[in-house]
C-alpha cells in the first residue's frame, strides 16, 4: 500500500475544543469542509460526547453527520440555498442561518410544524454575507413574530480577526452592537478562532472555532494566545528510493535544482495528487525519522524530492513528516506561501488514519 497518510491525533482535537470552550459560555465545533481536512464524521463522534453543536456549511455536510448517528445540534452556516431545503432542515432537526432577504422571506412562507432554530446573520463588514446593519432590526423583529422561530441568535462573521494590529475587527464589533441595540436579542456569536482567541470583547455567548480546533494558528504572526493549541493532523509518508548524485546533476521536472556538490536524495511519496503544495520551494522544511531536511527539485504530482546528504541512516522505507508534530504547520505555510486552511483542506487521496499521541512521538 502507498505509504502516504495522515495520522489524526483526536485527543488533541478534544484538547483544542476545549481550549475554545473556556472562552465563552457556549462553543460550536466547525467541521465543514470534512472537518478541514480530518473527517467530519469521526472528528464529530470523538467531539459529541462535549461538543455543545456542529457548524457546517451546508445541508450535504449536515445530513452526512446525521446519516453516521451525530445528534448534537448542526447549524447550517450558510443557511439554505433553495427554499425546499427547508423541509429537510425541520426533519432533521438542524439550526439554520439566515443571512439575505429572499432567505428570511421564504422562511415566512414555510410555517413549519415543529419549531426552528434561527441564527440571523449581519454583514458587520466583511460583505460577503449576511444583512446590512440598517437592516438587521426590522429582519431581527419580523423574526420575532414567527411562532415557529425558537431562541433566534444574532451572529456576525470577522474579516481581519487574525491581524491583531488591525482595528478593523474592533470596527465590526461596534457595527454589530450599534445595530443590536435596542433589540431584544438573548443569545449572539461573533468570534471565529481568531475572534475568540485575540479578542475579548468578541467572546458572546457562543464562539465558533473552526481552524484552531485542529490545531493551526488562525494568525497572521506569532500569538502567545494560540500556542496552547496543538497539532491534529501529521501527514507522513515514507522514503521509496534513494540517488546518489555527483555536483551538477539536475533533479525532477524542469531540472530547477542543480547538485551544487555530491548529495544524496531521498524519493518520497507524497505529491501534488495528495494535495501537497506544488510550488513548495527548496528548502521547504520536512523531517526524517525525526531528523530536519528539506525539498529539493519540483513537487511532482505523486512524489517529492528530499535532501539526505546528513542524514546518512536514512533510505527506503525512512518515514518522512510534511507537517504535524515535528513540522509545524505554520512553516510549511509560511515557506508556501499559502495558509493553513488551504493545505488541511485540500488534502486527497492520502488515507487518513485515527491515532493516540504517542503514535506521533
Amino acid at each position: 500500500m502507498r505509504p502516504a497518510q495522515a495520522l489524526i491525533d483526536l485527543d488533541a482535537l478534544r484538547h483544542n475544543y476545549r481550549v475554545a470552550r473556556g472562552t465563552a459560555s457556549h462553543a460550536m465545533a466547525i467541521v465543514k469542509a470534512d472537518a478541514y481536512g480530518h473527517g467530519a464524521v469521526e472528528c464529530a463522534r470523538a467531539l459529541e460526547p462535549e461538543a455543545e453543536a456542529f457548524g457546517v456549511a451546508a445541508i450535504e455536510e449536515a445530513l452526512a453527520l446525521r446519516e453516521a448517528g451525530i445528534v448534537r445540534p448542526i447549524l447550517l452556516l450558510e443557511g439554505f440555498f433553495e427554499a425546499d431545503e427547508l423541509p429537510l432542515i425541520e426533519r432533521h432537526d438542524l439550526w439554520c442561518a439566515i443571512a439575505s432577504e429572499w432567505q428570511l422571506a421564504a422562511l415566512e412562507r414555510y410555517a413549519p410544524k415543529r419549531p426552528l432554530r434561527i441564527w440571523l446573520k449581519m454583514d458587520s463588514g466583511m460583505h460577503r454575507l449576511g444583512l446590512p446593519p440598517a437592516e438587521f432590526a426590522d429582519a431581527w423583529q419580523r423574526l420575532q413574530r414567527l411562532p415557529w422561530v425558537r431562541d433566534a441568535v444574532a451572529m456576525t462573521h470577522f474579516a481581519n480577526a487574525d491581524d491583531v494590529a488591525d482595528a478593523y475587527t474592533r470596527e465590526q464589533i461596534a457595527a454589530f452592537d450599534a445595530a443590536c441595540a435596542g433589540l431584544d436579542i438573548g443569545v449572539r456569536s461573533l468570534a471565529n478562532s481568531a475572534g475568540l482567541l485575540a479578542w475579548p470583547d468578541a467572546r458572546r455567548d457562543w464562539v465558533r472555532p473552526g481552524l484552531m480546533l485542529y490545531g493551526a494558528s488562525p494568525f497572521v504572526g506569532p500569538e502567545p494566545s494560540a500556542d496552547a493549541l496543538r497539532p491534529v493532523m501529521s501527514l507522513r509518508s515514507r522514503v521509496i528510493a534513494v540517488r546518489e548524485l555527483e555536483a551538477g546533476e539536475p533533479i525532477g521536472y524542469g531540472g530547477t535544482f542543480i547538485t551544487p556538490k555530491s548529495m544524496r536524495i531521498g524519493v518520497v511519496a507524497m505529491g501534488y495528487a495528495d494535495g501537497y503544495p506544488q510550488r513548495a520551494p527548496e528548502g521547504t522544511p520536512v523531517a526524517v525519522d525525526g531528523h530536519a531536511s528539506r525539498i529539493v527539485g519540483r513537487v511532482s504530482m505523486d512524489m517529492l524530492t528530499i535532501d539526505l546528504s546528513a542524514l546518512p541512516d536514512a533510505g527506503v522505507g525512512s518515514e518522512v513528516e510534511l507537517w504535524g508534530t515535528q513540522v509545524p504547520l505554520a512553516d510549511v505555510v509560511r515557506h508556501c506561501g499559502t495558509s493553513a486552511y488551504t493545505l488541511l483542506s485540500g488534502l486527497k487521496r492520502v488515507e487518513r488514519k485515527y491515532v493516540s499521541a504517542d503514535a506521533l512521538r
